[in-house]
């Protein structure tokens, strides 16, 4: 069995957590290396590999379900094993939010007899958004599971947390995690010391059955619209939503300030600029089944109404 020299990290945290955008910081620092992503997006768009993409990463995307989920698994394993012959010096998987990546050590070990070579793995790193997590936690049994199974916990968010909640934050994250290490993070910029690490000796639970399923998946729909819509219209819209939803994340043409990333976490509604798109569109993760169906048409047609497609 040949080891390569490809240093493998898996990202974790739930949805809005800053994963991408910590990603993308990181991929900034290490310029000049020879790096692969595996992207994995829960819904059927892209969205965050589409803000990833570049000329200088190598990316593989698995979209419409968890990596670590029967129903992508197969699919993430010829990714490894496939990526295993490219000689990186990095790859980084980042796992959809609902991804919970307690079987992740069954996985690589698949990926190793795939490809007849080994990873030199790392250890799993777990975002945790210092605003929601602990009702995420309270409410959602992969938030806890990420937690448990990381090696990393990097608290992100900070600027938006006072102390009280900060230290809240980190005595739950003690609770399910004793032993991982904890750094902060604010716009994804985060010590980048892990690095020269093994994040593997802060390892707290054992490999075990993910919760990731088919019966289990969250329900996931896209929008899209032609033209362009006023930012206050559809600020209404998505505050109307965002109550029913885990997530809302996308690209909208606005009048005002043209084409501009839309980021939904909670109560937190984010606006950044971004290039140009054939057409708006919106990925919705349901915190309430297909229910959300009619939650979102009731509240476009209030605040926007203009027309607009909604696909599964």
């Amino acid at each position: 069995m040949e080891t390569v020299n490809t240093k493998l990290y898996v990202l974790t945290g739930f949805l809005g957590s800053g994963k991408t955008t910590a990603l993308l910081k990181l991929l900034e620092r290490l310029k000049g290396s020879r790096i692969g992503v595996i992207q994995n997006e829960f819904g059927k768009l892209g969205i965050d590999g589409t803000i990833l993409r570049n000329d200088d990463i190598q990316m593989v995307e698995i979209n419409r379900g968890s990596i670590f989920c029967t129903c992508q698994k197969l699919n993430f394993v010829k990714a490894l094993a496939d990526m295993a012959q490219q000689d990186f010096d990095y790859l980084f998987v980042e796992s959809s939010g609902w991804g919970d990546p307690s079987n992740v050590q069954e996985i690589l070990d698949a990926a190793r007899i795939a490809s007849e070579k080994e990873y030199d793995f790392k250890g799993v790193i777990c975002f945790v958004d210092a605003v929601n997590f602990l009702e995420q936690v309270k409410d959602e049994e992969t938030a806890f599971r990420q937690l448990k199974h990381c090696n990393l916990a990097v608290i992100t968010k900070t600027d938006l947390a006072d102390t009280g909640l900060m230290e809240q934050v980190a005595e739950k994250i003690r609770e399910i995690n004793p032993v991982c290490e904890i750094i902060e993070s604010v716009n994804g910029e985060m010590d980048h010391s892990f690095l020269q690490k093994d994040l593997r000796i802060f390892q707290w639970a054992e490999n075990e059955e993910t919760t990731n399923s088919v019966e289990t998946k969250p329900k996931s729909l896209f929008m899209e619209y032609e033209g362009q819509v006023g930012k206050e219209k559809l600020h209404k819209f998505l505050a109307a939503v965002a109550p029913d939803v885990h997530r809302i994340k996308g690209f909208c043409d606005l009048e005002e300030t043209g084409w501009t990333q839309v980021d939904v976490v909670g109560s937190l509604i984010d606006y950044k600029a971004c290039g140009a798109f054939e057409r708006s569109q919106l990925v919705f993760i349901s915190k309430i089944g297909p229910m959300v169906i009619k939650r979102i048409f009731s509240a476009w047609e209030e605040h926007v109404g203009s027309e607009m497609k909604l696909k599964n």
